[in-house]
């Protein structure tokens, strides 16, 4: 599946970025939970998408994690990132848009968010950048302005955060933070 915008006009969207918004089971996860047998669930989180979320910290720009589900192994990971706020239990997660824009002072234009699932069309529609990632299901796909090159939980996220912070020259300016 093509990208469903011009490089031009992504960049243009991305530029304006103000707030990262995420879902967590699918997008920042490889989608997987495993049960253990006291009931815990354990996710598998990549490396490089915390890497891309804190840089997205270091230059400014908040992330905000919104799942349908909630689980004590989101809070650790989300504290590691810099993620500035974690709504969980969030159906439907249009739910909490307005607040966001409210609380961040950041219009629907300037914010991103990305998604792989039914669950996520709704907010999907009334973003600046719905971000789909690689292996979603068509339907967000097809409400996506970009389709990430890596799939979910194996680093679409740091994808986006490298695409977000290139549109708006700030790429050059972190990785001189980490040459000395």
């Amino acid at each position: 599946m093509f990208n469903t915008q011009t490089k031009e006009e992504l960049k243009k969207k991305a530029r304006k970025i103000k707030i990262l918004l995420l879902d967590v089971d699918g997008v920042l996860t490889d989608g997987r939970i495993i049960y253990d047998s006291r009931g815990g669930d354990l996710r598998f989180f990549d490396v490089r998408d915390g890497m891309g979320v804190y840089a997205l910290y270091r230059m400014g720009i908040n992330t905000i994690l919104i799942t349908a589900k909630g689980s004590k192994s989101i809070h650790p990971r989300a504290r590691d990132m810099r993620v500035a706020e974690v709504f969980e239990n969030v159906s439907p997660k249009t739910s909490v848009l307005d607040k966001i824009l409210k609380k961040y002072k950041v219009s629907r234009e300037e914010v991103c968010f990305v998604g792989d699932d039914l669950v996520d069309l709704g907010l999907m529609k009334l973003v600046g950048l719905p971000v789909a990632v690689f292996n979603a299901c068509s339907e967000i796909k097809q409400a996506a302005s970009y389709i990430t090159l890596k799939e979910g939980g194996r680093g679409a996220v740091r994808e986006v955060a490298e695409l977000i912070l290139k549109a708006q020259d700030k790429w050059t300016e972190l990785v001189k933070l980490y040459e000395s």
